[in-house]
């Protein structure tokens, strides 16, 4: 019980914390008891959360866990995971960041082959960059003409320039982290939202076909997996065994057809076909596939 409202504490109260620091910034007059009672809850909750964090270290402890390992588990336990992924999502992404200016890849080993899909969201992203830098202007435009707080300035400035931030990342993480097809496996991605590994001798087959309208970024319904890139997906594989989709904030599912977006999706499916074996020196036979694989629906 008291985990779960330590958890539930975690993620209520440094919001309220946000608004109430925004508010006296801004000079909106408070009552000196709703401060006081205010920073007296924030004081209480982080009392909770360090006294949770002491037992449940000690628990990892007594269990065998090393110093690290404790407190990494204390997180899983702690922070819920949806909250841990968020984290991670931003720190990765402006990772990305780094690597796009290097002009690098992430995750693509020698002999393997990127399979790209960012350039089928490039507009959008520029459309998104351009619309949030003029609404930006706008509106500190607007509160320029009036008696608006300071710190109403900063905030609204920090959101817009941690929004900019963010659509930079973003295009920057789908353009360093492609889809990857290697001897041993294909890897489909969104960025650093979302990573399948789907190991090769489970592809039965793959082909070409265009899919239009999809609901979401990372979908999953009947066993079926879309990873789209603006609503649409234009390569199919159909899988021998299920394999377990871990979707962006956690949710896992078994899936046995994966649908994805690629730029050029011919070069995908080139990377997918299975070996051919050429004709014997001499015979003038025409090339065999593979009889280990079955022979990939290509329209």
């Amino acid at each position: 019980m008291t985990l779960r409202i330590a958890r539930a504490a975690l993620l209520a109260v440094p919001a309220a914390e946000l608004v109430l620091a925004v508010a006296l910034l801004s000079g909106a007059p408070l009552p000196v008891p709703v401060v006081v009672a205010a920073e007296g809850l924030v004081a209480a909750v982080f009392t909770l959360e360090a006294v949770t964090f002491v037992r449940l270290f000690r628990d990892e402890r007594r269990r065998g866990a090393g110093r690290r390992a404790a407190a990494r588990g204390v997180a899983r336990r702690l922070v819920p995971e949806p909250v841990r992924r968020f984290i991670g999502f931003e720190a990765l992404s402006m990772a990305s960041l780094a690597l796009w200016a290097a002009r690098r890849r992430d995750g693509v080993p020698p002999g393997a082959v990127a399979v790209p899909y960012a350039r089928g969201q490039f507009s959008t992203v520029l459309l998104l960059l351009f619309a949030t830098v003029v609404e930006g202007t706008a509106v500190e435009l607007m509160l320029q003409g009036g008696s608006v707080p300071w710190a109403v300035h900063l905030v609204m400035l920090a959101l817009h320039v941690y929004s900019v931030v963010f659509l930079l990342a973003f295009g920057a993480a789908c353009a360093t982290q492609p889809h990857v097809v290697s001897d041993r496996e294909l890897r489909v991605r969104y960025g650093v939202f979302f990573d399948l590994r789907v190991p090769r001798e489970l592809i039965s087959s793959v082909r070409r076909a265009s899919g239009y309208g999809e609901s979401g970024m990372v979908t999953v319904k009947d066993g079926r997996l879309g990873v789209a890139v603006s609503s649409q997906t234009n390569v199919v594989v159909e899988l021998a065994e299920p394999v377990v989709a871990v979707r962006p904030f956690g949710h896992r599912a078994e899936v046995r057809v994966i649908r994805f977006f690629a730029d050029d999706p011919a070069a995908a499916l080139a990377a997918l076909r299975p070996p051919v074996s050429g004709p014997a020196p001499g015979t003038g036979r025409k090339p065999v596939r593979d009889a280990a694989r079955p022979d990939p629906a290509i329209p």
